[in-house]
Formats: C-alpha cells, structure tokens, sequence
C-alpha cells in the first residue's frame, strides 16, 4: 500500500509493502521523518519514499548496493549530495570551493531526496532480542526500534554519517533529542 502524507513542506511516500504490518501508524512516522528533515535543513519544499519492507527485500537491497550478504535494518539511498544541506558535525560539509548545489525548480514541484528502506521485520527481532537501540544492546518496543530506524534513514537522506567517532556523536545525539521531542 503507497500513501502520500503531506507534513508541512514535505511530502512523504509511504510504501508499506504487502505481509508487513508497521507498529507505528503512517501518521506518525510521516510527523518523524518530517521534523528530521526541518531539523536537518533539508531543502524544501521536497519529497522523500519511505519503504516499510521485510528481511528479505533488506537482504537483497543489501547484496545488490553493498555487497554485503544478508538482512540489514535500514538502507538508505540519497538523491542530493551532502553539500545539499548544512554543514554539521555529522558529516556533511559544505563545498570548500563555494559551488552551490541550489537550483530553482519549476513553480509547484518538489525536490526529490532520497528514499529510505526499513525492514519491520529487523525492527521487531532488534527490538525483542535487545540488540536495538543506537548502542545495540536496548530492549525496547518494537516501535521505538522502528522510530529510531526512520530517524537513523532519514539523517544518511540529508546528508549525516557515522563513520568518525565526531560525526557518529553528533548524529547520535541528534537522534536522542528528536525522538524525545517526538515522545511529547
């Protein structure tokens, strides 16, 4: 089932794919991915897909653009370069040379950016073994697994990366405070 959801100047392209049942209704998973995106300073006004698949769809996204065997938790697949968006200690970094990646597009279209693959079923056995969480060892709700995840996909969308110990500490805690202020 694909559904649309406007959040503000983001619309969010639901896809939840057939035998998968979401923990977290459409509606607040497009609120979460919508204040990810203004927290971020994605460009706006602009649309990003968001896939709720199983282990096995995750699997072979996983092979075919990783080269990695088996089920991951959340891919993502960003459209815009990092210099797209603000730099922060998260990794992405403006153009050193000034070059703007801005364009103006035509009146009443959106910039598309990205689309994020989330695998529910990961979520759930994360979520029930207590391998979940941002340290791996968090028994949880199978929806706060799945929130974090979103959260996780949405930041690689707009640029954020984990791969230097500042970068991955700037994401982290970015990703404690939007899920605090989404618990509100």
């Amino acid at each position: 089932m694909t559904r649309s959801i406007h959040r503000g100047p983001w619309r969010i392209d639901l896809d939840v794919r057939d035998g998968v049942t979401s923990p977290l209704p459409g509606a607040a998973l497009a609120r979460l991915v919508g204040d990810t995106l203004s927290a971020a300073g994605a460009p706006s006004p602009a649309s990003i897909g968001v896939i709720l698949a199983d282990d096995a769809e995750l699997a072979e996204l996983n092979a075919t653009h990783m080269g990695t065997v088996g089920p991951t938790d959340v891919l993502s697949f960003p459209l815009l370069p990092p210099a797209a968006y603000p730099a922060h200690a998260g990794g992405a970094a403006a153009d050193p040379h000034g070059s703007s990646t801005s364009f103006v597009l035509p009146p009443r279209s959106r910039v598309h950016l990205g689309d994020i693959v989330v695998s529910v079923e990961r979520a759930i056995d994360q979520a029930a073994r207590g391998v979940g969480g941002q340290t791996g060892d968090v028994r949880w709700t199978p929806t706060d697994e799945l929130r974090l995840l979103v959260v996780h996909g949405t930041l690689h969308i707009s640029g954020w990366d984990h791969a230097a110990p500042i970068e991955e500490a700037a994401m982290r805690a970015l990703e404690r405070r939007l899920l605090a202020a989404d618990d509100r």
